[in-house]
């Protein structure tokens, strides 16, 4: 792809991701602090961030193992990763307090909208037999946390350029107070759950 098509394809990627937000503000804003019966608008839960994390298996076999997962999460967050260390040295793993053993990135503003309206409307649906998220990934502050095996699932990774298939997990940070909030949110933003 030429510099000139991918400096529009991220323009209309970022009209269009402004468009989540700005339906967020308008319209399910207000839904959400009538649903939940919250009197302070400035309560109402919103996202706040979405966390990627990569563990990279071989990372201390191969140095360049983190370079190729540094790569694929830079393709899939639009973001440069941040390497990971080991807090302690655990003589079992052969692990050496400081050395790299994953990836990080978070996304915040414009960037997480659109990689929320990525993962719901493109990356879910190519899972093979999906049938919606599980519920029961939240935690008590109304956080999400996805795991993928593969990440052959976002668009940006070609598998036949790939010589290592990564998994990695995505958190989706709220401000929601509990669960129910976390839900109702993540709900009226698009999140596809499974009927129980």
């Amino acid at each position: 792809m030429r510099k000139k098509e991918y400096v529009l394809n991220a323009k209309r990627q970022f009209e269009y991701m402004n468009l989540l937000s700005e339906k967020f503000n308008k319209e399910i804003k207000q839904k959400l602090k009538d649903e939940l019966g919250i009197k302070n608008p400035m309560a109402t839960p919103k996202l706040l961030k979405i966390v990627l994390n990569m563990g990279v298996k071989d990372a201390l076999s191969d140095k360049k193992n983190i370079d190729r997962g540094s790569e694929v999460l830079a393709l899939v967050s639009g973001q440069k990763p941040k390497v990971t260390k080991a807090k302690k040295s655990i003589s079992t793993f052969k692990l050496r307090e400081g050395d790299p053993i994953g990836l990080t990135v978070t996304l915040r503003g414009d960037r997480m909208y659109s990689f929320f309206e990525k993962l719901v409307g493109i990356v879910l649906p190519r899972i093979r037999d999906f049938h919606g998220v599980s519920v029961d990934s939240f935690d008590k502050s109304g956080n999400y946390t996805l795991g993928f095996s593969e990440d052959t699932v976002f668009p940006e990774i070609d598998p036949g350029k790939i010589d290592k298939i990564q998994g990695l997990e995505v958190t989706i940070v709220t401000s929601a107070k509990n669960k129910d909030e976390g839900l109702a949110l993540l709900k009226a933003l698009g999140m596809p759950f499974r009927k129980a």
